[in-house]
């Protein structure tokens, strides 16, 4: 009976061990074998879930194939206080432990918001507000030239609020790097007014080569002095922060006076017209050294430079040719 007893006391704790060990091999052979999923899933996490819960959600969207397996993968990685919440893309066939680590290091996806150059302020904020992904109520609109234009990635959850914030202080923070770095002796004497000039720059040519050459015509004009005599400053004079007059400027609308009508005002209009980029920025803040006075639209989505009156008529002529042209 000793014998039964002293056999019995060495066999159940190897029974026992290898059976536990074959358990431990089992559930780490499925923590780390492929996903159930075919496609991609996309799961959302709240902010505050728990582990279980988040072992449910996940086999809910089928993305795990046994929820208490992934429970014991992640505590006995000890991972239970590291996953994060957000909205998370599980790849296809993802296993167990690999989405583990995508939510421990939380990389949530990110969405994209893009504000193009050249927006008003009024117009940047309608694109903010129609984004679906952004949450809460519009801020104020920031004023004319305080916004940067660039493309801002967020994860679900950022407010417009947020966002906004952001886009301010991407614009303050680049101008005063660029405001540190400019060329001596400009006609512009501080960031606004540099803002104000970048801003007419920005409106004044779609062709990125072009703006440091619309730049110089500006500067040396505010150099002389000469009215800038820019058409997108009539225009915002007439609709503001709407953007877009729709139709050609009348003449009346040349003569008509307004703070923002560069044909009849001496200087730079009173606030920007737009938010400009960053390349008219710097385009402004070191123009190139021309003598070059004029630039008129020459047909292919550029302009022709001039450095007297006299070619910029001739060329403004040839201009006009090419307009009738397309009329016919």
């Amino acid at each position: 009976m000793g014998r039964y007893l002293l056999l019995s006391a060495l066999v159940l704790p190897l029974l026992a061990a290898l059976l536990a060990a074959s358990i431990f091999l089992y559930g780490k052979y499925r923590f780390e074998a492929h996903g159930p999923h075919e496609e991609a899933v996309v799961v959302l996490l709240a902010p505050g879930t728990g582990v279980r819960a988040i072992a449910s959600l996940l086999d809910r969207e089928g993305v795990i194939s046994d929820p208490m397996i992934f429970l014991a993968g992640v505590r006995f990685h000890r991972a239970e206080g590291d996953l994060k919440a957000g909205e998370y893309r599980i790849p296809a066939h993802a296993s167990m432990a690999a989405i583990m680590g995508i939510l421990r290091e939380g990389r949530s996806i990110l969405h994209r918001i893009t504000i193009p150059e050249g927006l008003t302020s009024e117009q940047a904020m309608l694109l903010v507000a129609a984004n679906p992904v952004l949450l809460g109520e519009m801020p104020p609109v920031p004023a004319e030239g305080k916004i940067l234009p660039e493309t801002y990635s967020f994860t679900r959850g950022a407010t417009r609020a947020e966002i906004v914030a952001e886009m301010q202080k991407a614009a303050s923070d680049l101008l005063e790097r660029l405001w540190e770095a400019r060329a001596e002796n400009l006609p512009v004497k501080t960031k606004e007014e540099a803002v104000i000039l970048a801003s007419i720059v920005e409106k004044e040519t779609g062709v990125a080569s072009e703006r440091p050459r619309v730049a110089a015509v500006f500067t040396n004009r505010l150099r002389k002095p000469m009215r800038l005599q820019s058409d997108p400053t009539i225009i915002y004079g007439l609709v503001g922060g709407k953007g877009a007059l729709g139709r050609p400027i009348r003449r009346s609308e040349l003569d008509r006076l307004t703070p923002y009508n560069t044909y009849l005002v001496d200087g730079l209009p009173p606030t920007p017209i737009c938010n400009p980029g960053k390349a008219s920025l710097e385009a402004v803040l070191n123009p190139p050294d021309t003598d070059e006075f004029y630039f008129v639209a020459d047909g292919t989505g550029g302009h022709a430079f001039s450095r007297t009156l006299a070619e910029h008529l001739e060329r403004v002529r040839e201009w006009r040719q090419i307009e009738r042209q397309k009329a016919q």
